[in-house]
């Protein structure tokens, strides 16, 4: 029952996270924190394929938000 709540949330939060990308990077932050959790969640119920998937997507999602974070301290400077 709690995998089930877990793979759940971290879909939730991703879906939510993504549409509100654009406010943002701490969104961008959000998203890659929850595609970490959703690819746990996938070696938890042993689905290798979506836990290589959401770590791919954690990882590019960290690279663009250090890019993000880089740019609107440039902005605000």
């Amino acid at each position: 029952m709690w995998l089930d709540v877990w793979g759940f949330a971290s879909v939730a939060v991703m879906a939510s996270a993504y549409a509100l990308e654009r406010r943002s990077a701490l969104a961008v932050l959000v998203f890659a924190l929850a595609s970490a959790s959703a690819s746990g969640y996938a070696v938890a119920i042993e689905s290798w394929p979506f836990a290589s998937v959401e770590a791919a997507w954690a990882l590019i999602a960290l690279q663009r938000w250090r890019s993000r974070r880089t740019e609107e301290m440039t902005v605000e400077v």
